[in-house]
């Protein structure tokens, strides 16, 4: 077993562990102490969050020491090795807090050219484990995954995002064209389980103007194996660290849907 397939089969393992510790805050909720990561905006934090992470890093640094790891509350621990673990212990803490099921852990391994090798995004509530190596396909729990093979916006529905970092301006031009050609959206709070399910068929695609890495980087490389198309996050200079716009699709509709960008 190589460097990779052992941080796979290590990382699902530590997922779904990481998935008893968050789900077991979630049916406890009410006892939870909500904090507001910004005054004005809508970025919640709670002991779930922290100790979720938490657990996490301390299962990759006890097997893997020297991988780097990087996570939406813990921030930036620089490692010796080629692999940079991000993390995502709760994506859609609000969803979470509110008592909606939509919220996930996400979990990436980088390479040392930053490419995504190992995409893992577990769903405790349903028990539903999306997870792919580069190279090898997308499964959900033991079952390999595809993208809907659409052939138009009004045979399904887009998930879409946003959030109170970007202006409304950003997406409702979006909305407006897709509505236009008889498309439909959904957002449930998560990106990072939006874009599992368009690995999955559940949805057609995915947009939003802008998404942290450790919101997407799972479910891109979810969607790359599942057969899906989507921009070049990378593109942007330190797109670890900034973020960039989120474009994914079923093939057929994705320079349709990259249009309505413009």
């Amino acid at each position: 077993m190589n460097a990779i397939s052992a941080r796979y089969t290590f990382i699902r393992q530590v997922a779904l562990e990481a998935g008893k510790l968050a789900v077991s805050y979630y049916y406890d909720r009410n006892q939870l102490n909500i904090e507001k990561k910004k005054e004005d905006g809508q970025d919640l934090v709670t002991i779930a969050d922290k100790n979720t992470e938490q657990f996490i890093r301390e299962k990759i640094h006890q097997q893997y020491p020297l991988d780097t790891l990087f996570g939406e509350e813990g921030g930036y621990t620089q490692g010796a090795s080629e692999y940079t673990w991000v993390v995502d212990p709760i994506d859609g803490t609000s969803a979470f807090i509110f008592g909606l099921p939509s919220w996930c852990i996400s979990i990436a391994l980088l390479d040392e050219q930053q490419n995504t090798q190992i995409a893992v995004v577990y769903d405790p509530v349903q028990d539903e484990l999306f997870h792919a190596m580069a190279g090898h396909g997308a499964y959900l729990n033991q079952s390999p995954i595809k993208v809907n093979a659409v052939q138009s916006l009004n045979e399904g529905l887009l998930g879409v995002g946003i959030s109170t970092r970007i202006s409304p301006k950003y997406i409702i031009p979006f909305l407006d064209k897709l509505l236009h050609e008889k498309g439909m959206f959904v957002r449930n709070g998560s990106a990072a389980l939006m874009l599992a399910y368009v690995a999955a068929g559940k949805l057609i695609g995915y947009y939003e103007p802008h998404l942290n890495s450790w919101d997407c980087l799972a479910g891109l490389l979810l969607i790359q194996e599942a057969g899906g198309v989507m921009n070049n996050y990378r593109a942007k200079d330190n797109f670890l660290l900034k973020g960039n716009y989120v474009l994914a699709s079923s093939p057929k509709i994705y320079q349709q849907l990259e249009s309505f960008r413009e």
